[in-house]
């Protein structure tokens, strides 16, 4: 039988072509492994390599993988408390006819991490931008969930506080789509709570610190997710993505309210919080109480204007 032999790609039969060095003038959005140093690609390697200078979140975690590889170029760091100052110098860099790599610590730079300022900025000045594309923490996550929706909405970590956080999962909860959050392991009980009492039952998948060793997949019920975690102390250790699947009555966009049962949640707004307004309005009307928050909401903001 004879050996079957592969096309070359495009990059091998070039080399020495420009594409496999960095280009003067260009900054470059290199994704780096989510924990498996092995999953970083040749090209990601070939820029980290040949670029004269990378911006790193954090240079503690990037120069590891920097010295597995025998890379040499120098590091600088680029987080969300230097970034505006940092953004220029890197810009100036550019046009000093020099090229530019920003690596997170993790994954896709500028995806709920550092990146998107400096990223703007060299779109704003008229240099390059060339994404270097590879490992990410959110595509991991959905290609592994199962999902029975066809479309998802990425919508990162949620905000800290609890009342922009319950606006935030209201304005989202009557999409039909599924739903991924990133958390940390400090606050992932309590989000995970939150998510079940706001968007009601639908299916959680659990994607805990991927591609590392202690690497955990789980689907569950969102209402039986506190006690998934409560079952193990180990389960809230690491870093998270949350995918909630969309729900069978939002599926497909919902109608708008009844002008009465609108009237109702208006009056009751003037006396009760949005919560205990929609949940009052779906006892008597049988409206969808996820619809009525998320209507209750916006009514609100509208009110405080």
């Amino acid at each position: 039988m004879s050996e079957e032999v592969l096309p070359p790609d495009a990059t091998d039969a070039q080399q020495s072509a420009p594409g496999v060095r960095a280009t003067p003038g260009s900054l470059y959005v290199v994704a780096t492994p989510l924990g498996n140093a092995r999953d970083v690609t040749l090209r990601a390697l070939d820029i980290l390599r040949t670029v004269d200078l990378i911006a790193a979140e954090d240079t503690r975690v990037t120069l590891p993988l920097l010295r597995r590889y025998r890379i040499e170029t120098k590091a600088m760091s680029l987080h969300a408390h230097n970034e505006a100052r940092r953004a220029a110098s890197l810009v100036a860099a550019l046009a000093d006819n020099k090229s530019v790599a920003i690596v997170s610590d993790a994954g896709t730079p500028a995806i709920s991490d550092p990146g998107a300022r400096l990223v703007r900025a060299a779109h704003d000045a008229g240099f390059a931008v060339v994404p270097i594309p590879g490992p990410s923490a959110v595509a991991a996550a959905v290609s592994a969930a199962g999902l029975d929706a066809e479309r998802f909405a990425f919508v990162g970590f949620l905000p800290p506080k609890a009342k922009a956080r319950r606006e935030l999962l209201a304005s989202v909860a009557p999409l039909p789509f599924a739903l991924v959050f990133y958390e940390a392991p400090h606050r992932v009980r309590e989000t995970v709570a939150e998510l079940a009492d706001v968007l009601g039952a639908r299916t959680l998948f659990v994607a805990r610190e991927l591609t590392k060793v202690f690497e955990t997949l789980a689907r569950m019920p969102l209402d039986g997710a506190p006690a998934w975690f409560d079952a193990d102390s180990n389960r809230t250790r690491g870093e998270f993505v949350l995918i909630v699947d969309a729900a069978a009555d939002v599926q497909q966009p919902t109608a708008p309210l009844p002008r009465d049962v609108e009237r109702l949640l208006a009056a009751l707004l003037e006396e009760l919080p949005p919560a205990r307004a929609a949940h009052v309005v779906a006892n008597v009307t049988g409206a969808p109480r996820d619809q009525l928050y998320a209507r209750a909401i916006a009514l609100k903001a509208r009110a405080e204007r």
